[in-house]
């Protein structure tokens, strides 16, 4: 590690605040999600709007379906997804991979499964500013092979976003944002810097892991974590498995949330606007007038 995080304890270490296990639900056409964020007992932790842990197999997926306001993380843990949208982009994004997609003013695109079987990811929706909520759309995509990684004294990371154990992502974060990517073998412990004003939270993808403090009681798979203030959390691995999970944090904006599905604007109006806006294909919906994606 380096060494900012070899310094034993934080001077407000982070504990678990609250746990809320991702339930299983139906989204698209015939997919299958667990949500942990957007969901009733916890709506959102500003930035953050959604997070999702899908599984979707051909036929299902996430056929055409409009953005705005917001921006859409898609992480890959088995399998692929082809994406398409109204703009003429097109790809498939593989295990590791990451698509980060800035909607903006609005998108419509596709998600669909890119082979059989399961095809397994996390998709984060991120807040963008009241500044920012009507920029022209933009992507950042990262083949697994380019996403930069550390490991020492048996915790390995890939840094998607922020920095950890000395490593950067090239990521531009428009909302202030970190997302990390830890495995803990057994036996293993972590400590991981947060910037203090920032909200967090951790996804447990497999495994169990003791988080905060080392008396916590242990945590299992597709559980969220919302952390509490504080400049750090630590991290132990009990078991004798490994622990696999995302740490996820970033800067609040303290504005008002507005949603309507898909849309997330600061106002009714806005929200109003939005939906006049796509079904009237303009002021950044215009090109949805003539097209279908191929998944259609």
């Amino acid at each position: 590690m380096s060494e900012s995080d070899q310094s034993c304890g934080f001077n407000r270490p982070r504990m678990v605040a609250k746990k809320v296990l991702a339930k299983t639900q139906h989204e698209g056409d015939g997919a299958v999600v667990r949500r942990g964020i957007g969901r009733a007992d916890l709506k959102n932790l500003d930035p953050f709007l959604m997070l999702d842990d899908f599984s979707v197999s051909p036929p299902a997926g996430f056929p055409d379906h409009p953005h705005r306001g917001f921006e859409t993380v898609t992480y890959m843990l088995q399998g692929g997804i082809t994406h398409q949208d109204f703009a003429g982009h097109k790809g498939t994004i593989h295990t590791g991979d990451v698509q980060w997609m800035t909607a903006g003013r609005g998108i419509i695109h596709s998600e669909m499964p890119a082979g059989d079987g399961p095809q397994k990811g996390l998709q984060l929706w991120i807040n963008l500013s009241s500044k920012d909520k009507m920029i022209e759309p933009r992507y950042q995509e990262l083949l697994s092979e380019d996403i930069k990684r550390a490991e020492n004294d048996g915790v390995e990371v890939r840094v998607i976003a922020g920095e950890s154990m000395g490593v950067r992502s090239p990521v531009y974060t428009r909302t202030p944002a970190m997302y990390l990517d830890f495995s803990l073998k057994p036996r293993a412990q972590l400590e991981q810097n947060i910037p203090e004003s920032w909200n967090a939270f951790v996804y447990i993808i497999e495994g169990e892991g003791v988080f905060g403090s080392v008396n916590s009681s242990s945590v299992s798979a597709h559980h969220v974590l919302v952390l509490s203030p504080g400049d750090g959390i630590s991290v132990w691995n009990k078991s004798s498995k490994t622990l696999r999970f995302v740490l996820v944090a970033g800067q609040p904006l303290n504005e008002p949330v507005v949603q309507y599905g898909p849309f997330v604007m600061n106002s009714q109006a806005e929200i109003d606007q939005t939906i006049e806006d796509y079904h009237y294909s303009k002021n950044g919906f215009e090109m949805a007038k003539h097209w279908r994606s191929s998944a259609q």
